[in-house]
């Protein structure tokens, strides 16, 4: 299985407290520890995925569920308006974001907030966030954004302004339960349901039209 980089030390430090529990406290909080070494474990995993090709697809940048998909207007280059689309990631989903479309890192935008449940749909703008705006090379953009949820305390992105990234290519992630947002032009054609469960990098999400 393979496994995020960033996930290592996480796995390091609960197996060296498991081993110390077995040795120097006894059994059962070993075996305790060893189950949260296995979760840890499970929560870094970080599958190969089977990107979709075509002109104008966008796939979603996540694993999880999609509690909402509204109209929002919006004061950026996206437009007036924009269609959002938002994900939910329980603590038992892989939590590797994915790039939605192939192009350029037009800009980052790391936000401090608060760590409200992250399938609330106040969520998008009260919670620490990290926003990234991306446009393919018909200048068509979109925007995504990794949300803190309450157990998640870390947002990683491994992206910075003008980086050229490939639809389904791996970015960041967020630990322990979060969201993740994308926001379409207005004039997208939305490929999901609300409620439906999507994969990242591998379900198309929407359509360029």
């Amino acid at each position: 299985m393979k496994i995020a980089r960033e996930g290592y030390p996480l796995i390091l430090a609960a197996s060296s407290f498991t081993i110390l529990a077995f040795v120097f406290v006894g059994k059962p909080i070993g075996i305790f520890l060893l189950l949260v070494t296995f979760a840890v474990t499970g929560f870094c995993r970080d599958p190969d995925r089977l990107i979709p090709t075509g002109e104008g697809l966008i796939v979603s940048p996540a694993d999880g569920r999609v509690v909402s998909i509204v109209s929002v207007k919006l004061d950026s280059n996206l437009g007036t308006t924009a269609t959002r689309v938002s994900i939910f990631l329980s603590p038992l989903d892989v939590h590797i974001n994915r790039i939605p479309i192939t192009g350029n890192v037009e800009g980052v935008n790391y936000q401090r907030g608060r760590f409200i449940a992250a399938y609330k749909d106040d969520a998008s703008s009260r919670n620490e966030r990290n926003s990234v705006v991306l446009a393919d090379e018909r200048g068509r953009r979109l925007q995504v954004v990794q949300v803190a949820g309450v157990v998640a305390r870390r947002i990683i992105s491994r992206l910075h302004q003008g980086q050229q990234v490939h639809r389904g290519e791996r970015f960041g992630l967020i630990m322990f339960g979060s969201r993740t947002d994308t926001y379409l032009p207005g004039d997208c054609k939305i490929e999901v349901a609300e409620g439906q469960r999507v994969k990242g990098g591998e379900t198309i999400l929407a359509r360029f039209v």
